[in-house]
């Protein structure tokens, strides 16, 4: 007697899997046409997995070899433009300790007339030699004040307001040198914003009586 979880067996459901087993596997006792065709069907499939295996590798050997490549391109991108940042700084720096050497005997008001002078010409390049000239006698200002540091950075880190009003002035001051130093060409300073860096530079020399 059947019990309820047998699964009834009839000619008609061994003749369905058995009839599947056949297509997909070309096995079985059936005719000569139906086994040719199961098998070429089979073959069939069985190619365009290949083709589908092979072309997903290729893929994934060329998606590697990009991704190595763009990361090759990236690390050298930072490099190069590590060394183009050191390079201009070296420049400007060479540029700031010439322009202190021909000119440190000169008064400061004679230099500060030149930089006025340039500030108030039609020329882009004119207003950042300016700024940066101003920056050199910022520096000149601070290392005669006492301000401990090797750089106008560190001298303004161990200032104190109390003692140095426009000190907040001086690093907006500073802060726009530094943008013509790190950007190059590719700052763009306007003549409002290089009158208004060097009205900085002179608050700050008047508060020490250089100007």
């Amino acid at each position: 007697m059947p019990q309820d979880n047998d699964v009834p067996y009839n000619a008609y459901s061994v003749d369905f899997f058995g009839s599947l087993g056949r297509w997909l596997f070309g096995s079985g006792d059936s005719g000569g046409g139906a086994r040719d065709a199961v098998g070429e069907t089979g073959a069939f499939l069985s190619t365009v997995l290949e083709w589908v295996f092979t072309i997903w590798g290729i893929l994934t050997v060329l998606s590697l070899l990009l991704c190595v490549l763009l990361l090759y391109g990236i690390i050298y991108t930072y490099l190069r433009a590590g060394q183009l940042d050191a390079a201009q700084e070296d420049f400007i720096a060479t540029a700031e300790k010439s322009y202190r050497d021909l000119n440190g005997s000169r008064t400061a008001n004679w230099r500060w007339d030149e930089i006025t002078g340039r500030i108030n010409s039609n020329s882009p390049n004119d207003w950042k030699l300016a700024i940066i000239d101003a920056d050199v006698m910022l520096y000149e200002t601070l290392e005669s004040a006492g301000f401990v540091g090797t750089s106008i950075g560190e001298m303004l880190k161990s200032a104190s307001p109390k003692h140095f009003t426009t000190l907040d002035t001086a690093w907006n001051a500073h802060k726009i040198r530094n943008q013509i130093a790190h950007s190059g060409t590719d700052f763009v300073l306007t003549k409002k914003v290089a009158q208004e860096t060097i009205t900085q530079y002179r608050m700050v020399f008047e508060e020490f009586g250089v100007v």
